[in-house]
Formats: structure tokens, sequence, C-alpha cells
């Protein structure tokens, strides 16, 4: 989706403004429990297991992104009013996870309560799920309407390239498809993060894209300055909230390929009588060409791994292999006579062709592999 011009900004302002207004009224300051009783009590760690549960099954039935952002949302606002155990912290889980697919999803896309308890592996039964559907929906007043920090990232995204619409083409090398999408999978991994329960949905996904922006453009910061004042986060609640995401988001791996680097190690390689005398290089059937990866040395900022050719089979398909090339050669140097009336022109090129295949296969075979001449000390006159 583009955002350019006047009216599209205008109305991604009003979207904005519909979200924070929305968000105020929801929104509620996290306080840490103390457990008291592990049987009791749902701890942060279960809490945040269990998120990253739904994470997998929302991958497994292919649902929106936006679907796993609201079921989320659902659970930590039952939670903050409920004290539930621990026993029943899945069958809790699975129960927003539905409510969120009804909401968002097409009916025809949702599978049966049933799949999705055989599926899910739940631990719980269809008839316990819509139970605690209705106890979540009477305490949430059935009001599942709420802005997600999904929202607020895609908000801020769309202003972003509303703004400066060639930002990515010119500076980070990706097209917006591409860039929302990496920045979903950070979102993704920082709500399964008790810690940044304690800043609002805004917020997260501000700090998200400007931790993004700063490793990417020189001018992140009055960007982010720009967004921070149109979605009224404070500057000390955004500070903080980087450090954390910042921190939370180093302890996983990178999405990018790592920069490998593939050594060449050679195998033995004898010499041996091909067709017309020549010398043919072959590697050796008992032994395997050897490759050593070394993925922490770099080569600049780019990936760009060192690739190996593959060893040559065996003497008999390198033969066949040769006799092709044969023909086609005598077929090529015959259009040539025929073009210059040259009737000695094929002799001597293939006996050039030979004479120089043949030294360097002589050299291979005293020891020299490269096929440059050998270096000389330098002398100084």
């Amino acid at each position: 989706m583009k955002f350019s011009g006047p009216l599209e900004s205008q109305r991604l302002s009003i979207l904005l403004e519909k979200a924070v207004s929305r968000e105020a009224q929801m929104w509620k300051v996290y306080v840490p429990k103390y457990l008291n009783n592990q049987d009791t009590d749902v701890s942060p760690a279960q809490r945040d297991e269990v998120i990253q549960w739904l994470a997998e099954l929302n991958s497994i039935f292919y649902f929106y992104p936006e679907t796993f952002s609201l079921s989320v949302t659902i659970l930590d606002r039952f939670l903050a009013l409920v004290k539930a155990r621990p026993k029943y912290l899945r069958c809790i889980a699975i129960s927003c996870f539905f409510l969120a697919a009804k909401t968002n999803e097409e009916d025809e896309i949702i599978p049966s309560l049933k799949d999705i308890v055989k599926n899910s592996n739940c631990g719980c039964s269809s008839a316990d799920i819509l139970r605690m559907e209705k106890i979540i929906l009477d305490k949430l007043n059935w009001d599942l309407h709420t802005a997600t920090s999904l929202d607020f990232l895609h908000v801020f995204h769309a202003m972003m390239m509303s703004s400066r619409p060639q930002l990515l083409s010119n500076q980070l090398k990706m097209n917006p498809t591409q860039h929302i999408a990496l920045l979903i999978r950070q979102l993704q991994q920082c709500v399964a993060c008790h810690q940044l329960l304690q800043f609002k949905g805004s917020t997260l996904a501000l700090a998200i894209i400007s931790l993004r922006l700063e490793t990417s453009i020189p001018d992140w910061l009055a960007l982010t300055i720009d967004l921070m004042k149109k979605a009224k986060i404070g500057s000390l609640q955004l500070i903080r909230c980087r450090e954390l995401v910042a921190r939370h988001l180093s302890t996983f791996p990178s999405s990018q390929p790592p920069n490998a680097l593939y050594i060449y190690n050679p195998c033995k390689q004898t010499l041996v009588s091909c067709a017309r005398g020549v010398l043919k290089q072959c590697s050796s059937p008992t032994t395997e060409p050897e490759f050593i990866k070394d993925t922490t040395k770099r080569i600049g900022s780019t990936a760009a791994p060192y690739r190996c050719l593959p060893a040559s089979s065996s003497c008999k398909q390198a033969s066949a292999k040769r006799k092709v090339e044969e023909m086609d050669v005598d077929d090529f140097y015959d259009g040539i006579k025929r073009l210059y009336n040259e009737d000695s022109s094929q002799e001597s090129v293939g006996m050039d062709a030979v004479t120089s295949i043949c030294s360097t296969n002589l050299q291979i075979k005293e020891g020299s592999i490269s096929p440059c001449p050998p270096l000389h000390p330098v002398t100084v006159i």
C-alpha cells in the first residue's frame, strides 16, 4: 500500500489519533505480581512461554499477525483482572487465540474447534474452551476492540513512508513489504517478554522502528522525534523502552544469513592420459574435498561467501564430456576454415592447445599448482 500526498497523510493522522485515544482508555499500568504459591499463581516466565506457544500456533494455522497480536492483548488484559492458576493457562490462551481468530480471520479460514484442540495439544476439550470464552468475554465486558502494538507499527511505518517515500529504496535497499515483515518479526519476539509490559503498545512499536532506523539511516533521530510528537509519547519512556528492546533482541540470532567463509582444501590429484595424448587432471576416487566453514570472519558489511567448484567425478565421465567438446570444437574450426579458406589453421590451433595444456599439466605434476610464472626475489640497486 502506498501512502503519498496530503490526503493520505491526513488519513494516517486520524488513524493515529483514534489508536492513541483507544489505547489511553484500555491500557492499564502493569503491576508485577509477587508469587506466593507456584500452584496458584501464574509466573511471568509461564506467561512468556505460553505466548511463544501461541506464536507457533499462529504459524501452524497460517493466521494473520494481527490475530496473534490481538490474542496476546486479550490474554494480558484477562490476566491483569483475574488470578488464574497455571494449570488453566493453556486453556485461557487457546480461548483468547480462538476469540482473536474469529475477530480477524475469514470464516472459511478458521478451522473447527475440534481441529484446533487436536492440532494445538492444549490439553483441554472443546467444551472447556467454550466455557472459558464466556468467562473471558464477561470479564472484558465483551469489548475486544483495542489498539495493539502491531496497529501502531503499521501506522508508524506508513507515516514514515509517506514523509520519505524514497527512504527504503535509496538507503535500506529493500521494499516496504520486506521492511515491515522484519519489524513484525521483531515485535513478535518482544511481546513474549514480560519486562516490556510496562510500556504501551505505541511506545514499543516506535522503539522497534527507531532501533532499526538507527542502524540504517543517518537522520533517524529527527524521524523518531517527529513520530514521537504525533503519538504523544514521552521521551523518557521511549529511551527506557529502547534499552530493554535492544537488550532483548540481542539474545536472538540475526534474521539475515551470516557472511560465511568457505575455504577449499584441494584433494589429492593425479594425471592420467586421455585422448590426443593430453594429460588430464582427475581427482582420486578415494579422496573427497574438504571444506572449512568460518562463520566468525566477515568480509565488509555484505554477505559474500566464497563458494567452491565441485571436484571432477571420474575419468570416464570426463573422457565422455571431452569427446563432446572435441566434436563441438571440430565443427567450430571447420566453419572458420570454410569462411577464410585456411586449411592449416585447424592443425596449428589444435597443436597449440595441446602443447599449452600439456605444459600446464606437467607443471602441476612437478608441484607448481599456479599457472603463473615463478616469483623472483627483488634486487635492490
